[in-house]
């Protein structure tokens, strides 16, 4: 038996980050296994990005704002619904969720719903008044929507946990999903070349990774912290160091970092390649000594389970949800969110004989092959849709509202 399945995202732009990247990746693999995926978005129908995805996408914007308002959008569902088995919504808080809601309470076609770290309590703790602006729309927008759902998919144990400190008004079936990448295309092939060839300046040099969207909750304000005050302390090297940022880095917040840099003194520290895709990114992985996410707050973390594949070592905080199971098997070190934390983690990597750190990265493709494959996140979904889809009644069984 075939799924038909339909991803809704607000975008399917790669500069979104981890969702648009992990609904891709399972969207690759569930084709080559026979099942028909599709995506519906709020992107407006000639973006640029649309064809990226690999499958046929629903283009039913521009969305208005910030929220992503489509007036196509519940139409068109309605419309289209009965040709799915079921319908996976990828994220939270844009309209695409509610109207999901909209257009299938009712209908008979059963919706699941990916919340990709979106319901963790830090958002509530770092931004009161955006949490008290979410909490008036959570009771007509959100908790609906997840309480009739047939189930709401968690990546790991740790997301499941945490989500149910953010809003005290919260009922769905929770289950939790192993979550996946293909990784590096070509396991054995060197792409280090097509990366240093674009960043000349790089050849030679020491590198620690930071690739993904720049910003707050990601931590790289820490990193810059951290490097400043090793390099005060003579244990970061600018004559043969560099911190590369990778990743979109446009707007107010990538200028803050900038004066940061300019204020530690660590400008020439600082390498910013811009977003990096394909070969390039894969060459930017493979020539790093390691990856560093200091993040606040990470649901997965696509980019840190990539890296693994790739055979770098990972530096995470322990507000990475995957974090306990990369420091168990020995594929990278862990540390505090903030600037101290982030320093020691760096020093502790520095000061690691050569034979350990190419122990860890023979650890980092052991722990992807066993735990973050894309192939096996795919199954597992797969597997769970058809016990779920097979299943007329569940524990919250309820009509919808």
């Amino acid at each position: 038996m075939r799924l038909r399945i339909l991803h809704a995202l607000p975008s399917v732009n790669p500069a979104e980050g981890g969702p648009v990247e992990g609904v891709r990746q399972l969207t690759k693999v569930n084709l080559r296994f026979g099942h028909q995926i599709e995506v519906v978005c709020l992107d407006a129908p000639d973006a640029p990005w649309l064809e990226q995805v690999g499958t046929k996408v629903h283009a039913l914007g521009p969305g208005y704002g910030t929220y992503g308002y489509s007036p196509r959008f519940v139409p068109w569902l309605r419309e289209n619904a009965h040709n799915y088995d079921c319908v996976i919504v990828n994220g939270i808080w844009q309209y695409h969720c509610y109207g999901t809601w909209r257009a299938l309470r009712g209908s008979g076609v059963p919706y699941f719903v990916f919340p990709h770290g979106m319901l963790d309590p830090w958002f509530k703790q770092r931004h009161p008044l955006k949490h008290l602006k979410k909490w008036l729309y959570w009771p007509w927008g959100v908790y609906p929507v997840l309480r009739d759902a047939r189930a709401v998919f968690f990546t790991c144990e740790e997301e499941r946990r945490l989500a149910r400190e953010s809003f005290w008004l919260y009922d769905c079936d929770e289950i939790v999903l192993s979550y996946g990448t293909e990784g590096v295309p070509e396991p054995e092939r060197d792409y280090r070349s097509t990366f240093l060839e674009k960043h000349t300046a790089l050849r030679g040099l020491r590198l620690f990774l930071f690739l993904g969207r720049v910003h707050p909750k990601k931590g790289p304000d820490l990193l810059f912290r951290a490097v400043g005050q090793m390099q005060r302390a003579g244990t970061w090297n600018p004559a043969t160091m560099r911190l590369v940022m990778a990743g979109p880095a446009g707007g107010e917040y990538a200028d803050e970092l900038r004066r940061l840099a300019r204020r530690e003194g660590i400008e020439g520290s600082i390498y910013w390649t811009g977003m990096v895709l394909g070969d390039e990114k894969w060459g930017a992985f493979q020539a790093a000594e390691a990856f560093v996410l200091p993040s606040h707050q990470e649901n997965f973390g696509i980019a840190v389970v990539e890296a693994l594949s790739a055979g770098t070592p990972v530096l995470l905080s322990r507000q990475v949800n995957i974090w306990p199971e990369i420091s168990a098997d020995g594929a990278g070190l862990d540390a505090d969110d903030t600037a101290p934390g982030c320093r020691a983690m760096l020093e502790r990597w520095l000061v690691l004989p050569d034979q350990m750190r190419q122990d860890m990265r023979r650890q980092a493709v052991a722990t992807f092959r066993q735990r973050y494959t894309a192939a096996s996140a795919a199954r597992s979904l797969i597997s769970r849709l058809f016990i779920l889809l097979a299943t007329h009644s569940h524990a919250h069984s309820r009509s919808p509202r």
